[in-house]
């Protein structure tokens, strides 16, 4: 079972914390006030008042056996800091840190930080990701600037073949999937049934009007598809 320390217990902290634990995670969550630690208390595997800056109060509830350590202080930048040294100091080989800034990314990985997490930018870019494609259905950021997205095939693109499109000329993206509903003759009297179907597309794959796509490119690429 996948086990991680969530440290600060504010909005974002505590949501990630009980999300994590609903997935079926095993979830230490730590923070210095009471009230926070309470709050959580029964939604997740352990919950602990403590300073995330003593080394041997983060030993003694096992935070160095944690697969991943998330360090979500988000109005101490500096007990975020001492945090991430401290984590890395007992040993945990991932570490992800929340940053309010560009700065602030710099020196946490500078210290130790694995990955930086800023919620604030994030739910911006999903959201830019909504506005502009209004028909989007799942969004993976790749990496800065870079997506993948799965949307319905725009009419533009039905019963048009993947080669007749030139997606990646004209638009700057690939079609790494399709995911299309197939329907299944039963053995018995029953009703056929729809059932998903995830395929490679190829140069003849013919685009289908209840078709899903699934596509990677820029988010500028990306937000220049018909959105009909």
């Amino acid at each position: 079972m996948e086990r991680f320390a969530v440290i600060g217990l504010g909005r974002f902290g505590a949501e990630l914390a009980c999300t994590l634990a609903a997935e079926g995670a095993e979830v230490i969550a730590l923070d210095r006030q009471t009230r926070l630690v309470e709050a959580i208390r029964d939604k997740v595997t352990l919950a602990v008042r403590l300073d995330s800056t003593d080394e041997q109060a983060l030993q003694a509830q096992g935070v160095a056996d944690c697969h991943a350590a998330i360090v979500s202080i988000g109005d101490d930048f500096e007990a975020a800091v001492l945090t991430v040294a401290t984590l890395q100091s007992i040993g945990v080989g991932r570490i992800i840190a929340r940053a309010e800034s560009d700065t602030q990314a710099e020196i946490l990985r500078r210290i130790g930080a694995t990955s930086i997490v800023n919620p604030e930018r994030e739910s911006a870019r999903r959201w830019t990701h909504r506005l502009m494609m209004p028909r989007l259905e799942q969004y993976v950021e790749l990496a800065e600037g870079y997506s993948m997205v799965t949307i319905p095939a725009p009419k533009a693109f039905h019963n048009q073949s993947l080669a007749g499109l030139e997606l990646r000329q004209k638009y700057g993206v690939n079609l790494v999937a399709i995911r299309r509903e197939v329907t299944v003759e039963t053995a018995t009297d029953a009703p056929a049934v729809a059932t998903p179907m995830v395929t490679v597309p190829k140069p003849d794959s013919v685009i289908l009007p209840n078709d899903r796509l699934i596509l990677v490119g820029s988010d500028e690429s990306l937000s220049r598809l018909p959105s009909d």
